[in-house]
């Protein structure tokens, strides 16, 4: 199945559901980051593959933090992926958050 090309709004949405994620990781209220980081990661995303990772997870039997840091990776990795596919002009109306760049750099 083809997809459209990659919006400014797509990726807002993108990063806002990561940021909520990460706060809320942060906060320990990792099931609500864990829905937050999945919404992120859906966006555009290939279902089949984001299928095959939720079910490697269940199979690992992780801990719901563990879970969380998980889908933070998938998350952000989507995130990065959706604006390389911008061009120069549509990078600059979404500059990545400096929350998130601080959080990135910590990683």
């Amino acid at each position: 199945m083809e997809r459209h090309a990659v919006t400014i709004e797509d990726v807002r949405e993108v990063q806002d559901n990561f940021k909520a994620g990460v706060t809320q990781h942060e906060g320990k209220e990792f099931q609500e980051a864990i829905e937050s980081f999945k919404t992120a990661a859906s966006v555009l995303a290939d279902e089949e593959h984001l299928k095959e990772f939720q079910k490697k997870l269940k199979s690992g039997k992780f801990k719901l933090q563990q879970e969380s840091i998980a889908y933070m990776g998938c998350a952000a990795v989507h995130l990065n992926n959706l604006i390389n596919e911008l061009d120069d002009d549509q990078k600059e109306q979404v500059p990545v958050d400096k929350q998130l760049t601080e959080a990135f750099r910590g990683w």
